[in-house]
């Protein structure tokens, strides 16, 4: 079963990302309830609970790893 996640909302659309790809689809096709950085299967529209879970702890783990990363030493101009 395909899925997406759901990138963002833009009035009565979302914006969703398949397979590195941005498509819209009408929010109302969506199930009550469905948020920003869920997954969702796309023939249904319903959230993959088990799949958005892990896909937070992914960015969690990601944000933990670069929040350790050290500047590099002396002065710069940007």
């Amino acid at each position: 079963m395909s899925k997406a996640t759901v990138d963002r909302f833009e009035g009565n659309l979302a914006v969703l990302i398949v397979e590195g790809r941005q498509v819209t689809r009408p929010r109302a096709e969506l199930a009550a309830g469905v948020r920003e950085g869920d997954v969702i299967h796309l023939e249904t529209g319903q959230v993959d609970a088990e799949a958005t879970e892990a896909l937070r702890e992914e960015v969690r783990q990601a944000r933990k790893r670069a929040s350790r990363k050290q500047p590099p030493p002396g002065d710069f101009d940007l």
